[in-house]
C-alpha cells in the first residue's frame, strides 16, 4: 500500500487511493492497445477536496462493437490505464422538474462518463491522446467565470437568441479566457440554461435542444467551453441551475467532484434534500492560501427562519455547512477565497424595486453564527455569480472585498446605478467604500503577484475594462462606477 494511503480519512481521499490502488493492478496485466478508442465528447480535469485531481471523459456509447462499460485509456507518466467508469449511460424517467410537467420530458445521457483518480505527483497525462492539463501547487493565472448557458425559459418567456454567438457569446468568451493561458479555471456555477422547447416563433433558438439531458448538456457547456477546458483543470461551484429540479443529474454526472451514486444523483425526488445540500471543502492555491467552495443550489432569495416549519431544514443544512467553513478557515497558517454561486455581500436590480444586497438566505444563517461579520475572519476575498454583472466592490467596514463574475454568456442583468448610492449597504452592519461594475459580457482573471492578487475584467474580446488589486481584505480598482 502505498504511504499515502495510510494516513487518509475523508472519502474523497479514500476513494483517490482505491482508484491508485486498482490503477496500480491494472498496470500489472496487459491492456489491449488494439481495440477501438471510444470518441472522446470531452476531456477534462476537475479539482476537489484537499486539491484531489479527477480526469474526466465523456463518450458516446453503443459505437462500433465496444461494450457500454467501456471507458477510455488515460496514460499517466507513461502508464496505459483503463479509467472507471464514474455514470452509465441512461434515459432517467421524467420526474417533477421547474417547469410544468407540459414543459418537461425525461432526461437522456446516452454517453458514458468515466474518471481516474490522478497522483498528485503525476506530470503528464493523455486521455486517448488528448493531454490533459494537471493542477499546479500554487497557480499564478486563475479565471473566474460564471453564468455561462444560453437561457430558455418560458416561465420567464425568455428566449435568448443561442445561435447568435453576438447574444450568445460564451464560445468567445470561453476562447479568449483561454488565450490568457490559465494554471486554474474557477466556474462560478450556472452552466446550464436551456429549460424549455423553443416556440416556432421564435428564431433566434429555433431547433436548440431542451431540458436536461447530454444534448443539453453538450451545446450550453461542452462544446462552446472546449478549448477553456482543454487549457487548465476546472474547480466547479454548483449554481441554482443545477439543483434537482434542474440540471442537477447533468451536475453530478459530468462535474461534481465528488463519488457518484443514487442519492446525489437527482434522478429520483425523494432523494433531493440528500442532493440539493453537499458539504464544502477546500481547494489548497499555496501554501497560506487556499479557496473554499460551497454549494448554495437551494438557497433561494428570502430569508430562512428555523422557527418557520417550512425554512428550518434548509436553515438546519446550511448552519452545518457554514461551520465546516469555519473549520476550513480555522486552520493556522491560511487566509481563505470564499467562493459560492449566490452573492453574499453583492448588489443587484430587480425589475423597478430598486438595489437588492446580498442573498438573504444565507445571510440569515451566516448572522447566527458571526453576527455582522457573516464571515470567519480569515476570509479575506469572495467570488460570486448568480447576478449576471462583474462587480468589485470594497467595504469600508470589516468585510471580504467581493467579486462577481456572473457575466459568462447568459442574458445580463439591469445595470446597476451611475453614480451608485454609497448609503446603500448589501446587508446589515456592512459600510460600502466604492464599487466598479458593468454589465458587458466578459470573465475575470486573477494573476498572483509577488504577495498579493491582481484581479482584473476583461469583456467579450479579451480586452481588459479595469484592474483591481487585493491588499488583506481590501480591494483598490483603477477605475471606480459603471465601466463603460
Amino acid at each position: 500500500m502505498p504511504n499515502f494511503c495510510r494516513s487518509l480519512r475523508s472519502p474523497t481521499h479514500l476513494m483517490l487511493c482505491a482508484s491508485f490502488l486498482l490503477a496500480g493492478c491494472s498496470s500489472m496485466r496487459p491492456i489491449s492497445t488494439t481495440a477501438p478508442s471510444p470518441k472522446l465528447l470531452a476531456a477534462f480535469v476537475v479539482v476537489g477536496e484537499n486539491g484531489a485531481a479527477w480526469a474526466r471523459a465523456i463518450t458516446p456509447v453503443g459505437t462500433s462493437n465496444m461494450q457500454d462499460v467501456a471507458c477510455p485509456l488515460i496514460t499517466v507518466d507513461g502508464n496505459a490505464q483503463r479509467m472507471l467508469v464514474r455514470a452509465p449511460a441512461a434515459t432517467i424517467a421524467q420526474r417533477s422538474t421547474a417547469s410544468d410537467t407540459a414543459n418537461s420530458k425525461p432526461s437522456d445521457f446516452p454517453v458514458l462518463t468515466c474518471e481516474f483518480a490522478l497522483p498528485k505527483n503525476a506530470v503528464r497525462a493523455a486521455i486517448s491522446g488528448t493531454e490533459l492539463r494537471l493542477p499546479k501547487e500554487a497557480p499564478r493565472r486563475i479565471v473566474v467565470i460564471g453564468d455561462t448557458g444560453c437561457r430558455m425559459k418560458k416561465a420567464d418567456n425568455a428566449w435568448q437568441a443561442c445561435l447568435d454567438q453576438k447574444e450568445w457569446p460564451f464560445r468567445s468568451i470561453a476562447d479568449a479566457a483561454a488565450a490568457m493561458a490559465p494554471d486554474l479555471v474557477i466556474h462560478v456555477g450556472d452552466y446550464h440554461y436551456r429549460e424549455n422547447v423553443c416556440p416556432p416563433n421564435i428564431t433566434g433558438c429555433q431547433h436548440s435542444p431542451w431540458g436536461y439531458g447530454w444534448d443539453t448538456w453538450e451545446v450550453d457547456l461542452f462544446e462552446p467551453a472546449a478549448t477553456l477546458l482543454a487549457v487548465a483543470p476546472w474547480v466547479v461551484v454548483r449554481g441554482n441551475h443545477e439543483e434537482c429540479r434542474r440540471a442537477g443529474q447533468g451536475w453530478f454526472r459530468f462535474l461534481d467532484s465528488r463519488p457518484f451514486d443514487d442519492a446525489h444523483s437527482c434522478n429520483d425526488a425523494k432523494n433531493d434534500s440528500i442532493a440539493n445540500f453537499t458539504p464544502p471543502y477546500a481547494v489548497p492555491l499555496s501554501s497560506n492560501l487556499q479557496l473554499i467552495v460551497f454549494d448554495s443550489a437551494v438557497s433561494g432569495n428570502l430569508p430562512l427562519d428555523p422557527a418557520k416549519p417550512r425554512d428550518v431544514q434548509a436553515f438546519n443544512q446550511y448552519r452545518e455547512q457554514f461551520l465546516t467553513v469555519d473549520a476550513l478557515a480555522a486552520k493556522p497558517g491560511l487566509s481563505s477565497i470564499f467562493t459560492v454561486h449566490h452573492p453574499i455581500l453583492g448588489y443587484s436590480v430587480y425589475d423597478d424595486s430598486g438595489v437588492h444586497g446580498g442573498s438573504a438566505a444565507l445571510l440569515s444563517v451566516m448572522k447566527s453564527l458571526h453576527p455582522l461579520a457573516y464571515y470567519p475572519s480569515a476570509v479575506n476575498l469572495a467570488l460570486h455569480g448568480h447576478v449576471h454583472l462583474f462587480e468589485a466592490i470594497n467595504f469600508a467596514s470589516n468585510h471580504p472585498a467581493t467579486i462577481l463574475s456572473g457575466m459568462g454568456g447568459d442574458e445580463l442583468s439591469t445595470v446597476l446605478p451611475d453614480p451608485f448610492p454609497a448609503n446603500i449597504a448589501p446587508a446589515e452592519g456592512v459600510t460600502l467604500e466604492s464599487i466598479t461594475h458593468s454589465n458587458q459580457f466578459g470573465f475575470v482573471v486573477m494573476d498572483k503577484l509577488e504577495s498579493t492578487w491582481q484581479i482584473s475584467a476583461y469583456d467579450v474580446r479579451g480586452a481588459r475594462q479595469t484592474i483591481c488589486v487585493l491588499s488583506g481584505s481590501k480591494l483598490r480598482c483603477d477605475k471606480t462606477g459603471l465601466l463603460k
